[in-house]
């Protein structure tokens, strides 16, 4: 009772006592998880982390394939052994063909919404009349091991292939084999993920090489088969296995691919051997074939033919790329413990471009990736030019950013290239090795991917090869709360949650890789700290290596790891479309004068109202004598003139829980930030009061002043209202005239 007696003669003038409300409210944003996340059990654990009867299942391919220069197609033929480590037997197999999706009367088309503009396009003309062409996987066979024909059934992009015998669980395996044909897509026509660019100055194709092969689908213990069709947005549910792939390919040709090369010397020449063994030990990408060489292989048309073997471990997919007009340059990178091959593949019409950043760019995303997941475990990392602007695969990625015809290269082509590079790279780590279901889950691999891509943007202008172009720092698309805000603003009945079906996503940027991202970004800076934040994304990272989580398992971990409930965050961010917007309603202003002091009249919209302390005159007897409570000089001293008292009354318009960041700006202009924790929203959601007490008189306050929390309306962020600061005005001139 004394102890109450003394907080509430504090309350009096310590206004984070106040009560709020007549009735205690408990705000269903504060909920826990428990009811959307799935139960915790052997295979995973309500830690986040694998159970100890966590299983997975695993695909080796044989895979032989020639590339036809003068049809654009490809013949191959594989022999896939299949291994079954779940506690299930199972009946029948699942297959993806990715290649059906460009088939006459596939339903990504025939579910497309087409229109005509005023300019049609090629690709709108398309949309509406079909696909002009036999595109698709074309199976000639399904054998078992002794060569005798499997029944397949065809549905889209799927087939199944029905067992003579169940699998048997925890270990048994299955060997069979497919030839196949598919016509290779021109890229820039069908817009598809894989596919040729021809040019017409010299004739000469370049090829990239991917979703080409039937592809074991995943059968896990959360879905069964993941056998949802390949509509185009939803990438890829895999398995991991060992490949061996031999690529017949012309022999003027450079091939590379997924994993190592086997047969270097019945492939290169000696001086490309010997440009090899010199890079090994490199400090900046050495040519192993130059332009030179590449323009004169242009003009051959060699009609023979070689065979390039790969090898790789433990991957999920294979893809290639294939063409004479490749310049190719190399060096090896120390990555913890592992030497690691950064490359590039790009023709003549990529430099000066490409020479100079990409295998660069390459070397700089391993060594940022790695510093919070973990060590690269492959031994290389490749970067092509072609066609296809972005699209990534173990080992080897596609990417684009092309000089004008003149060689002049604008600024934003370069930031284009050296930002996706970083991308489609930084995929080896999300979904390559943390190996995501990105056919439910977009932003498990995207969103993951776009935040990690944000801190390696960040090094850049550190880098010796990026100093001088980036003398004021790198501009990033994704990553900080204020590029999100004028997506958070959208009519929210056409944006969906985060946590939503790939395909059924709109703005899917925004949605699955700008929302996300920046979602972790404002998790790592401003809710739970740069330390918290990093243990805990390397432990999922490191958790999960080489396996497949589900989102429950990155939220359980996130918090597991880090000590802090984040249950709230989750729900805001990734299963609402609320967005962020806090305001300053009022300040409430309490000081001490001496006796017979009058306090100035406030001129800026903040009323002080003043206290002589002489009534308070004989309270630390009083309280001693009567209370038998001893009160300190220190706590004394608060009832002395100069202390300043506020209540700050913040209140959430918008419904996304964030902490608040209140700026106080004194008279004398200096400033001081108060970081309140999100949860003095968990009794009272939509209206709190806070409590300060300074040594100097408020001029104004104000929200998020470094603009951290993506609050998309910060017309309201200051009290009072015209006291807007310097650093807001600016950011709002730069939003009205700034890019995308």
């Amino acid at each position: 009772m004394k102890k109450i007696l003394y907080v509430a003669l504090l309350g009096l003038f310590s206004t984070a006592a106040m009560a709020q409300h007549d009735k205690p409210y408990v705000s269903s944003k504060f909920a826990q998880l428990e009811q959307l996340l799935p139960t915790p059990n052997n295979y995973r654990t309500g830690s986040g982390a694998p159970g100890h009867e966590y299983w997975q299942q695993k695909a080796n391919y044989k895979i032989k394939v020639t590339l036809n220069d003068d049809n654009q197609t490809l013949t191959g033929s594989e022999t896939i052994t299949y291994y079954n480590y779940s506690p299930d037997k199972i009946d029948y197999l699942w297959v993806q063909l990715d290649q059906n999706k460009y088939k006459k009367g596939s339903q990504a088309f025939e579910t497309q919404n087409t229109r005509l503009d005023e300019k049609p396009t090629f690709d709108m003309l398309q949309m509406v009349v079909g696909q002009t062409s036999e595109w698709g996987c074309k199976i000639k066979s399904v054998k078992n091991k002794s060569g005798k024909p499997m029944k397949f059934t065809i549905n889209g992009t799927m087939m199944r292939i029905d067992l003579p015998q169940p699998l048997k669980a925890k270990g048994g395996s299955v060997t069979f084999s497919i030839d196949w044909e598919n016509k290779i897509l021109d890229a820039n026509k069908a817009g598809s993920r894989g596919g040729y660019e021809f040019f017409a100055k010299d004739g000469n194709y370049l090829y990239e090489i991917a979703q080409w092969f039937p592809r074991m689908c995943v059968y896990d213990d959360v879905n069964g088969w993941q056998n949802k069709q390949f509509l185009g947005s939803g990438e890829f549910a895999l398995t991991f296995g060992d490949y061996e792939v031999a690529i017949t390919a012309p022999a003027d040709h450079i091939v590379g691919a997924t994993g190592e090369l086997q047969n270097a010397s019945k492939v290169l020449t000696s001086t490309q051997m010997k440009r090899l063994k010199q890079a090994e030990n490199a400090t900046k990408p050495v040519l192993i074939v130059s332009q030179q060489e590449a323009e004169k292989a242009e003009k051959s048309k060699s009609k023979k033919t070689k065979t390039w073997v790969y090898k790789a471990k433990n991957v999920r997919d294979f893809a290639w790329a294939s063409s004479r007009k490749f310049i190719w340059d190399a060096m090896k990178v120390k990555i913890g413990n592992n030497d690691v091959w950064a490359m590039s593949y790009y023709p003549k019409e990529g430099n000066p471009l490409w020479g100079k950043y990409s295998t660069q760019v390459v070397a700089h995303t391993l060594r940022t990736y790695s510093k919070y997941t973990f060590d690269y475990p492959y031994p290389v990392a490749i970067s092509v030019h072609g066609a296809i602007f972005g699209m990534e695969y173990p080992m080897i990625c596609f990417n684009g950013g092309r000089p004008r015809a003149d060689g002049t290269v604008p600024a934003n082509t370069r930031r284009a290239m050296i930002s996706v590079i970083i991308h489609e790279v930084g995929h080896n780590y999300f979904p390559m090795i943390v190996n995501s279901d990105e056919r439910q889950w977009t932003w498990m691999d995207e969103g993951l991917n776009s935040f990690m891509q944000y801190l390696s943007e960040k090094e850049i202008p550190e880098q010796s090869w990026a100093k001088a172009d980036y003398p004021n720092g790198y501009p990033h698309r994704r990553g900080p709360a204020k590029n999100i805000v004028r997506y958070m603003r959208t009519d929210p009945t056409k944006i969906v949650p985060i946590m939503t079906n790939s395909e059924s996503i709109p703005q899917f940027g925004n949605n699955a890789y700008g929302k996300p991202a920046t979602a972790l970004n404002i998790l790592r800076e401003t809710v739970m700290g740069k330390e918290l934040f990093d243990h805990a994304f390397k432990t999922y990272s490191q958790r999960w290596y080489f396996k497949h989580p589900k989102p429950a398992d990155f939220f359980r971990t996130m918090e597991d790891a880090s000590g802090v409930d984040l249950d709230w965050f989750w729900r805001g961010w990734f299963y609402t479309t609320l967005p962020v917007d806090m305001s300053i309603e009022d300040v409430q202003a309490f000081t001490f004068t001496k006796p017979g002091e009058k306090l100035e009249a406030s001129k800026d919209g903040i009323k002080h109202k003043a206290f002589d302390n002489s009534q308070f005159k004989g309270i630390k007897e009083r309280l001693s004598k009567g209370y038998g409570l001893n009160m300190t000089d220190a706590e004394m001293a608060m009832f002395k003139p100069g202390k300043y008292y506020y209540t700050v009354k913040c209140k959430n318009i918008g419904g996304n829980i964030m902490p608040l960041i209140i700026q106080a700006n004194f008279v004398d202009g200096s400033s001081q930030i108060v970081r309140v924790p999100a949860q003095i929203f968990r009794q009272s959601p939509n209206e709190v009061s806070k409590g300060l007490l300074f040594d100097k008189q408020v001029k104004s306050f104000q929200l998020d002043p470094m603009l951290e929390t993506a609050d998309i309306n910060t017309k309201n962020n200051a009290f009072p209202r015209s006291s807007a600061n310097s650093k807001f005005k600016k950011f709002k001139k730069e939003k009205k005239s700034g890019s995308k």
